[in-house]
C-alpha cells in the first residue's frame, strides 16, 4: 500500500534531447516540479523551451549538473543515449547522488538489471519504457529488473497513472520488453521481404497499413488469434512459420544501408526517398493520427 511518503513531489529527468523534453513537458503538465539535466548548453536551452511551450504553467528549471538535478528529486528519469556503458556510469552516478530516489531508465530495449548493475540498492531500479511522443502514446512498459522490489514497482505504477499514463506490467526484464520485440519481428520479416525481392518497400508499407494496421488499434493479435479461432491459427502456423526469417542478426541488406550512409529520413533516404522537410511532415501526420484515435469513443 502507497503511504504519504511515496507521493512524488519532484522529478527529475537526464537529457533534453527529443524524449527528455517532451518527458519534462508531461510530467510538469501534471503539477510536478521537474528539473531537467543535460550538459550540452544549446540542448539544455532548446530542451527547456520546448518542455515549458507544452507546460506554460508549470515548473522546469534546467541545469547540467548531475548533483543539482538528482539529489532533491524523488524520482529520477534518464532519457539519454541508448547505449549500455553510458546508462551504467550515469546510474552509477546517479544513485552515490541520491540513496533514495526511484531511478528509472527509458530505454526502449535494454535490460535494466543490466543499466543498474553498478548500483548497489537495485531495489530502486526500473525501467520506464514511453513511447515516442510520450505525451501522446498512453502505454508506458513498467519493466521490473532482477533486483527491482514490488514497493518500486507500485510506486511508479501509481506515479505513472497520476500523470495520465496507462502502465503496463513486464514481469521479465528482457531485450526489448513486449512492444519493441513485437515491433521488431515485424520489422524483421518486412525488411526480408524486400531484400528477397518478394515486393518493394513501399508495397510493403501499404499492406500494412491497409490491412493488419487497420484493426490493431481495436484487436491486438492475441485476442484476434482467439477471434478467428485458435485451430485456424496453428493451420496457417504451420504453413508459414517455417518459411519466416528467422535470422539471429540483423538483415545483411539493413547493414548495407546503412554502412553506406542510407540511414532514412536524416539522410534523405533509406528504402525510401525522404525530400527535405518530409520528416517533419511524416511526425505531425502521425501526432495527427494518434489524436484522432484517442479521441475516437469507440476505441
Amino acid at each position: 500500500m502507497l503511504t504519504e511518503s511515496d507521493v512524488i513531489s519532484s522529478v527529475g529527468i537526464v537529457g533534453a534531447g527529443l524524449m527528455g523534453r517532451r518527458l519534462a513537458g508531461l510530467v510538469a503538465s501534471a503539477g510536478i516540479a521537474v528539473t531537467l539535466v543535460e550538459p550540452v548548453p544549446e540542448v539544455l536551452a532548446s530542451g527547456l523551451a520546448a518542455a515549458r511551450a507544452m507546460a506554460p504553467q508549470g515548473t522546469i528549471v534546467g541545469t547540467a549538473s548531475i548533483d543539482e538535478g538528482v539529489a532533491s528529486s524523488s524520482f529520477v528519469i534518464e532519457a539519454i543515449v541508448e547505449d549500455l556503458a553510458t546508462k551504467q556510469v550515469l546510474f552509477a552516478e546517479m544513485a552515490d547522488v541520491n540513496a533514495d530516489a526511484v531511478l528509472c531508465s527509458n530505454s526502449s530495449v535494454l535490460p535494466i538489471s543490466e543499466i543498474s548493475r553498478s548500483v548497489k540498492d537495485g531495489s530502486r531500479c526500473i525501467g520506464t519504457h514511453f513511447w515516442n511522443p510520450p505525451d501522446l502514446i498512453p502505454i508506458v512498459e513498467v519493466v521490473r529488473g532482477k533486483r527491482t522490489s514490488e514497493s518500486t514497482v507500485d510506486r511508479t505504477v501509481a506515479f505513472l497513472a497520476g500523470i495520465g499514463k496507462l502502465p503496463v506490467r513486464v514481469e521479465r526484464d528482457v531485450p526489448g520488453f513486449v512492444g519493441n520485440r513485437l515491433q521488431h519481428a515485424l520489422w524483421r520479416e518486412a525488411i526480408d521481404l524486400v531484400a528477397t525481392g518478394v515486393c518493394d518497400a513501399e508495397t510493403v508499407d501499404l499492406v500494412v497499413k491497409n490491412t493488419i494496421g487497420l484493426r490493431l488499434g481495436q484487436m491486438g493479435p492475441i485476442e484476434n488469434a482467439d477471434y478467428v479461432g485458435l485451430d485456424l491459427t496453428l493451420a496457417i502456423h504451420e504453413a508459414v512459420l517455417p518459411d519466416i526469417c528467422r535470422d539471429p542478426h540483423p538483415s545483411p541488406h539493413l547493414r548495407a544501408l546503412v554502412d553506406r550512409g542510407d540511414c532514412g529520413a536524416k539522410s534523405g533516404q533509406g528504402f525510401l526517398r525522404w525530400a527535405p522537410g518530409s520528416r517533419d511532415q511524416a511526425a505531425d501526420r502521425l501526432a495527427t493520427h494518434i489524436r484522432t484515435q484517442l479521441a475516437d469513443p469507440n476505441r
